[in-house]
């Protein structure tokens, strides 16, 4: 099965959501990590409240936040979308969802923003079935 991260500078908002949604929308297709150059103490608590209340999805249960090299080599690495401070993670990355971090944002940016990695991990599944028949 794929590996798949998604990675961000500091690991506790996009990124952490990415891999929340692709284990829950896509776990029969690849895995996901999630993961960062940079750890904050803990995830956007934002991001869990929000999660938990759309998807019934608790982020803290199983999700931390990691550096690269903290999770496994991946097939597939997805930039989350970091503008001029993109890390490098000793490779180019696959795709760059280039989504504003809602860290500070309203509810309704959040909300917006989870739809839109809710979105990308949809079409991101159906890619990758495609190339595995």
């Amino acid at each position: 099965m794929k590996k798949v991260a998604f990675i961000c500078v500091h690991n506790s908002c996009r990124s952490q959501i990415a891999e929340a949604l692709g284990k829950h929308l896509a776990s029969d297709v690849f895995e996901s990590y999630s993961a960062g150059t940079e750890t904050k103490p803990q995830i956007n608590q934002d991001a869990v409240r929000l999660m938990k209340k759309l998807y019934n999805i608790d982020m803290e249960q199983m999700q931390c936040s990691k550096t690269f090299d903290k999770i496994p080599t991946p097939d597939i690495a997805i930039s989350m979308g970091c503008d001029v401070d993109c890390p490098y993670i000793g490779r180019e990355f696959d795709d760059n969802w280039g989504l504003p971090d809602p860290t500070g944002q309203s509810d309704e940016e959040f909300e917006r923003i989870i739809s839109l990695i809710k979105n990308k991990v949809i079409e991101l599944k159906s890619e990758v079935q495609g190339c595995s028949k």
